[in-house]
């Protein structure tokens, strides 16, 4: 699963984590998150604005 980073707020979406709170379970992918999606903690980004990365180590895909 990978997992992918707002570039305002570096809020990060985890795919394994999903979103509850947004209405996306766990294991929800990228894929099926709609593309108008905007970042819930600062709302200024669409999906197309994040960074995919990786979690464990912190850096930019």
């Amino acid at each position: 699963m990978s997992s992918y980073r707002c570039p305002v707020c570096d809020y990060v979406y985890d795919e394994a984590t999903g979103a509850p709170h947004e209405g996306f379970p766990p294991g929800t992918t990228w894929d099926s998150v709609p593309d108008e999606w905007c970042c819930p903690d600062c709302g200024v980004r669409e999906k197309v604005d994040f960074d995919e990365v990786d979690v464990r180590e912190g850096i930019r895909k």
